[in-house]
């Protein structure tokens, strides 16, 4: 790389770093009932559900390292996703469900708690992603 061109920001790094250990926390999940929109799914559709969010977590890796720009609206897309689907499964799923499948105590407040940060992180990582847009310069719709 020559002194011209414009080096990847170290935040866009942390941030590839943090979504390809997104990538792992799901993938350790595999074979573990998989909260999605107010339901535990269990067995070959709680791999698929987990697969897919391993891919999708992957891809946007892979998007934040090569700065492609249409890996912004998929981050955007995929945050509130989760958030929204946090904000469902916190709805929907009694903290009872959460404890039996954990086979331990799942404080109710705890796990609003817990929602509400993850919450606050993904709109902060939203809030990161759209002030830095202009580094997703790349416009080829393919990773490789």
């Amino acid at each position: 790389m020559s002194n011209d061109e414009p080096g990847r920001p170290f935040g866009l790094t942390l941030l590839a770093a943090a979504y390809f250990s997104f990538l792992l926390l799901t993938a350790s999940t595999y074979g573990d009932p998989f909260p999605f929109m107010g339901r535990f799914y269990t067995g070959r559709p709680a791999e698929a559900l987990v697969l897919a969010d391993s891919l999708i977590s992957l891809y946007l890796c892979l998007g934040i390292l090569k700065q492609q720009r249409l890996t912004v609206w998929l981050l955007l897309g995929y945050n509130l996703l989760d958030i929204a689907n946090a904000c469902v499964n916190l709805a929907l799923i009694p903290a009872a469900d959460y404890a039996r499948l954990a086979q331990v105590a799942v404080p109710e407040d705890e796990l609003r708690l817990n929602t509400f940060v993850a919450a606050t992180v993904l709109m902060l990582l939203n809030a990161y992603v759209l002030r830095n847009r202009r580094h997703f310069a790349n416009r080829s719709p393919y990773l490789f």
